[in-house]
């Protein structure tokens, strides 16, 4: 009877030690995958952060050169009305 009882707790033991390393491996690989997550949607928000801009920058471009092309059209209106 002492001898199965022992049998039990030393299963019973070496299953808790199995248990531990498992989860342990488990813990492990979860932190790697939400690492690994996190990273692609860090570099995905970057991409469309350049994406963005980007965008930005050619939109102010353009609105840039219609400002000055007003300029240009109202300057070259007051030298006419100057010169009339």
């Amino acid at each position: 009877m002492k001898k199965t009882l022992l049998g039990l707790a030393l299963v019973a033991t070496l299953m808790t030690v199995s248990c531990k390393k498992e989860t342990k491996e488990q813990m492990k690989e979860a932190t790697e995958s939400v690492g690994d997550e996190m990273d692609e949607a860090m570099d995905t928000a970057a991409v469309k952060m350049d994406a963005a801009v980007d965008s930005t920058k050619v939109k102010v471009g353009e609105t840039l050169e219609k400002g000055a092309e007003k300029m240009d059209e109202a300057g070259k209106k007051m030298k006419e009305a100057v010169t009339k």
